[in-house]
């Protein structure tokens, strides 16, 4: 059987983001999401969650970007408390040796805790921008998830062919192209990951697309990942959101993109087409 999940990242970052996650979950194809224990939207994410239970929601790791929770002398953060900018930045501190595992880790239970201090229980783990491609993070995230009870991962790398992204721009084919090589220069770790979350016991999809159709994803470019799901799961990352001011000023470079994605995942064409192609809509909790 082939089986879909599509999550949406950074539930938590703006109240607008937020409501467009839920929206896409009531109205479209969304079924799951993970929440940034310091996004600032945080206390409304978890409202909206509460508000609906079938919503699977994860924890949304942050080792990088915005501001860390563990502060009782971490090396994680700078002295104003913030992690750091980009995953490049992050590999710098691991290579001097400023920055442990146990450093990510316990920056990752407090995130984890803020959560279940919330009332939410965390149906899986995924990380923000993707530093779960990086042996420290991987390591770091498995014993948090051991610790916590957390049954499943996200498989962090592009394993679906044929997820392109059809029709655009010149502009836009550029960005495709770029993601595409950054998602598939990832996989170098890969086996590694597989091998430590096999080892305890973590389960994943079985595939993964989403990196290379970052800010791209449309009705088309979806249609061609449903036309593509082979059997097993498959998780289908995104970033909906609703436009607004707050995201505006946002740190991040996916905007009005959220907006694109939000009106792609309602759309009645991509629910046509999962029927169309016999596939079933599941969130974490029934991986």
């Amino acid at each position: 059987m082939k089986r879909l999940i599509v999550n949406a990242d950074d539930f938590g970052f703006t109240r607008g983001v937020n409501a467009g996650i839920v929206g896409a979950f009531r109205e479209g194809i969304l079924t799951s999401t993970t929440l940034m224990a310091n996004g600032d939207a945080f206390a409304h994410a978890v409202e909206m969650a509460k508000a609906n239970p079938g919503l699977g929601v994860g924890c949304h790791l942050a080792a990088v970007g915005g501001k860390a929770l563990f502060r009782d002398g971490s090396k994680l953060a700078n002295a104003d408390g913030l992690l750091p900018k980009t995953l490049s930045q992050l590999i710098i501190k691991l290579a001097q040796g400023k920055v442990q595992t146990s450093d990510i880790e316990r920056e990752f239970a407090a995130q984890v805790e803020r959560l279940c201090a919330a009332g939410i229980k965390p149906t899986h783990l995924d990380t923000h921008k993707h530093t779960a491609v990086h042996p420290a993070v991987m390591r770091a995230m498995v014993r948090v998830a051991s610790e916590f009870g957390i049954p499943a991962v996200r498989l962090p790398f592009e394993t679906l062919n044929g997820a392109s992204r059809g029709k655009a721009t010149l502009a836009k084919r550029k960005v495709y192209v770029k993601q595409r090589a950054v998602a598939l220069a990832t996989t170098a770790t890969a086996r590694q990951f597989k091998r430590l979350m096999q080892q305890h016991n973590l389960k994943m999809p079985d595939y993964f697309c989403g990196v290379a159709l970052t800010g791209l994803l449309d009705s088309e470019a979806i249609g061609n990942v449903i036309s593509s799901l082979r059997q097993g799961t498959t998780e289908l990352m995104c970033h909906a959101g609703f436009y607004d001011d707050e995201l505006e000023q946002g740190a991040t470079r996916l905007k009005r993109e959220r907006q694109q994605e939000f009106e792609a995942l309602i759309d009645k064409q991509a629910l046509r087409r999962i029927e169309e192609q016999g596939v079933r809509l599941i969130s974490y909790a029934e991986l």
